[in-house]
């Protein structure tokens, strides 16, 4: 990992270099002609609808006008990483904190944390689905009640995990991808649909109780049937989580 490289706390789209412009149009066509066959058309309409182009870096003031108008959602900078507490708080809040640093030539296909690609070119364009931010900001609100709990905390990050980050959906009966992890992951991209990983149906217990690695290509994946129904899934997921703390304290009895 480059750990001298800079990470600015506010975007200045004067500071990007010729370097950066060309790591963004690489990834950007590298990813949409790997996606076109691949990828939920809610998110490939997205990426039209939030006007994501080979030539530009995004410009998260044009980007959050645009957001606003759509559904209220703002992207907030964030040098890195966010502490959980303040991460569900802003997703409650509909903004979505991400990085404005892009990674190097050198780092094209493996960066071991979130760069702008990531966070902006993943998780930014389903933000204009009304759906799909609806089911976000519910799931920041959930993440909060359940805050002081490490187990509940445990157990809805893997529900991140596996929706936001590394999510699927059937469209018109054929299985699509929509997480972020995948949508810019070239090699995750490949990986998701091929023969060397299961797709299992959405089931929220096996969900929650699901282990993951974040060092490797998934092995296992989910399948939702549309992010109205997974929004709605989520006072299950609540249930889930309390009849399961409630089972493991009756245990300890």
């Amino acid at each position: 990992m480059n750990d001298t490289r800079h990470k600015p706390e506010m975007q200045c789209m004067d500071a990007y270099t010729d370097e950066d412009r060309q790591v963004w149009r690489i990834l950007f066509d590298r990813q949409m002609q790997a996606l076109q066959p691949s990828a939920s058309r809610l998110y490939l309409e997205a990426v039209e609808t939030i006007r994501f182009r080979t030539g530009g870096i995004p410009d998260f003031e044009q980007v959050n006008a645009l957001l606003m108008l759509r559904t209220g959602w703002q992207l907030t900078v964030t040098p890195g990483l966010v502490p959980e507490k303040d991460f569900f708080a802003l997703l409650a809040r509909r903004i979505f904190p991400a990085t404005c640093w892009l990674r190097c030539l050198s780092e094209l296909d493996y960066l071991e944390e979130p760069d702008m690609f990531h966070d902006v070119f993943g998780h930014a364009p389903l933000l204009t689905n009304s759906d799909y931010a609806a089911f976000m900001e519910a799931f920041g609100k959930l993440a909060l009640k359940w805050l002081h709990v490490p187990e509940a905390v445990e157990m809805i990050t893997r529900l991140y995990w596996f929706t936001i980050e590394f999510g699927m959906i059937r469209e018109d009966d054929i299985i699509r991808i929509f997480g972020a992890g995948i949508m810019s992951s070239v090699g995750e991209t490949r990986h998701a649909l091929s023969d060397h990983s299961r797709k299992l149906p959405f089931d929220m217990a096996t969900v929650l109780a699901m282990g993951f690695r974040k060092d490797v290509m998934q092995d296992t994946y989910f399948v939702i049937r549309s992010f109205r129904e997974l929004c709605a899934a989520l006072p299950e997921a609540d249930k889930a989580i309390e009849k399961a703390l409630h089972s493991k304290s009756v245990q300890r009895i």
